[in-house]
């Protein structure tokens, strides 16, 4: 089947619906309504109040390491709120505050990242697979489930989430190729805040967006602002219709910012001014949206204090949980390799084993 070119080319600029200063932008596009608004509007309270609990727990050694992505929350909570309960979001290691906005318990979502040998929640129970920190490998795990559902003739979504440094990964370009071919029902989701760690975007790339990449592959791209949660919510709530519809994938890309340093690892100084973060600033997607909704009578300071209680709720639940040591068993480790142990795997463990007696 020959496809038209110029039906799979992104916007010549990234979708925007309310613009830095709160005010809307005419487009074309439907604004989404007021209740769907204020839902994102109190996740991202959430969201961000879990990204600054998360970084007071890695300075107090309750985490081993935690990628923040603060000033990226838009994207966290729109591409979970499109989805439905039996659909799938594939998550990488910066997007805990999606998983959480999914529905899993916080602490449960950070147990990979203090250092536990396991996921810490149930995907199958969760429908969110576990944070993947090789870049792009869990995109060919998510098209794997999108094309079993798609032949099990089953209306779910798979919602895949990648940075833009993925992009330059070989699984990235696997996964985008199968799924076009087969027309599986995923989104690909790029947030695009500008760095693979220390490497800026126009040393990854020399296309006119990593939206257009889609184009070589068959698949329509789109390109929309990550801060601005409304633009999100209709973008990306369109992809998940499209795909649900038996229409195939769609890439998406969002142009955000990474405020913060890649982890608590990394020293953002060595790569990048303090005059280059500051414009970003300006835009935070929640004073965007809280504007906005001011503007129209539909928030108030009520309104706000109760989603932030709400949002130290999850911080208290955050503390409680990971304040003690977890509980490991090196037996652990061996359990759950195989359904039934190798020869070799037996030695292992014998050698850990004897290992852990004599100390």
């Amino acid at each position: 089947m020959t496809r038209d070119a110029a039906l799979l080319l992104p916007s010549t600029e990234p979708v925007t619906l309310i613009d830095p200063d709160g005010h809307p932008v005419p487009v074309g596009q439907d604004m989404p309504d007021p209740q769907a608004l204020l839902h994102a509007y109190a996740a991202l309270i959430a969201a961000r109040r879990l990204n600054d609990q998360a970084g007071a727990l890695v300075r107090q050694g309750r985490l081993a390491v935690y990628p923040s992505s603060h000033g990226q929350e838009a994207c966290q909570v729109a591409c979970v709120q499109v989805l439905d309960d039996g659909d799938w979001l594939f998550p990488t290691y910066r997007d805990t505050a999606a998983i959480v906005a999914r529905g899993v318990d916080p602490v449960q979502a950070l147990t990979l990242l203090r250092g536990d040998w396991h996921n810490g929640y149930d995907p199958a129970a969760t429908r969110v697979a576990p944070q993947a920190t090789p870049l792009a490998t869990h995109l060919l795990h998510a098209v794997g489930v999108a094309h079993a559902a798609r032949l099990r003739g089953e209306p779910t979504v798979v919602m895949a989430t990648c940075g833009d440094g993925a992009t330059s990964e070989g699984d990235f370009h696997e996964a985008l190729n199968f799924a076009a071919v087969f027309r599986t029902p995923v989104v690909f989701f790029v947030q695009n805040n500008h760095y693979a760690i220390s490497v800026p975007l126009d040393r990854q790339t020399a296309a006119p967006s990593l939206a257009h990449k889609g184009v070589g592959y068959g698949i329509p791209g789109e390109r929309v602002d990550g801060n601005d949660v409304a633009a999100l919510l209709s973008v990306l709530g369109a992809a998940v219709d499209r795909a649900r519809s038996g229409d195939g994938p769609q890439l998406i890309e969002a142009h955000t910012y990474r405020v913060q340093a890649h982890t608590n690892a990394d020293d953002p100084g060595r790569y990048r001014s303090a005059d280059e973060v500051t414009p970003w600033l300006a835009k935070d997607p929640i004073m965007r949206l809280e504007t906005f909704l001011r503007g129209r009578g539909l928030l108030d300071d009520d309104t706000i204090a109760a989603y932030v209680e709400q949002a130290s709720l999850v911080a208290e639940r955050m503390r409680t949980g990971l304040a003690g040591e977890p509980e490991t068993d090196y037996r652990d480790l061996f359990a759950h390799v195989y359904a039934e142990p190798t020869p070799q795997l037996l030695d292992q463990q014998a050698l850990v084993a004897d290992e852990v007696s004599r100390d």
